[in-house]
């Protein structure tokens, strides 16, 4: 069972970086910037930088990861290589920024679930206001099979594939499209 963990607004981290991943994926800056800085400053960069980097190697075609890759590295530089992190946030604003607009497809997410997870049974709303305390609601597809929220709702890994290939933003024809179409 996973330990519940909570940012410093009071999110789950578990969800924040659903929505952080989601958001970059449909191409949602705004909100996968403040996914990340709220990430950032509860204490988890490592986790930010993680699901970029995800992102970046799932979702996104060309060599965007490379770049991504040196961002990070220009913020562990700048920070001198440490655990505690206090400069820098300008480099996972810019990482957010370049993952979110760059061209989108999921060949290598597919390739790596749809092939070798092949027999496997299991094959939006925009944030319009914000609180007082700056907190919002996530949109309903930040819980899908990965979240303990998704599982509850019944969501599977094929709900998962259609409905995050449907909600690609800048989409190209990618290899295993005929698999997701209707």
């Amino acid at each position: 069972m996973t330990r519940e963990i909570y940012t410093k607004k009071g999110y789950n981290i578990y969800d924040v970086a659903s929505c952080l991943q989601k958001a970059l994926r449909r191409g949602d800056a705004k909100l996968a910037g403040y996914c990340a800085l709220e990430l950032y400053h509860s204490g988890f960069w490592k986790y930010v930088w993680k699901r970029i980097l995800t992102v970046s190697a799932e979702d996104c075609g060309g060599i965007i990861t490379k770049e991504v890759w040196a961002l990070l590295e220009s913020f562990l530089f700048i920070n001198d290589y440490s655990d505690v992190m206090g400069k820098g946030r300008i480099f996972i604003a810019k990482a957010v920024l370049v993952t979110a607009r760059q061209i989108k497809n999921r060949d290598a997410d597919h390739l790596n679930n749809l092939i070798y997870d092949a027999t496997d049974k299991e094959a939006d709303t925009i944030i319009k206001n914000f609180d007082n305390k700056g907190v919002i609601e996530f949109p309903q597809y930040v819980f899908d099979c990965h979240t303990k929220t998704g599982k509850a709702r019944g969501k599977t890994k094929r709900d998962f594939f259609i409905e995050e290939f449907k909600a690609l933003e800048n989409r190209q024809k990618g290899l295993f499209d005929e698999y997701l179409e209707e």
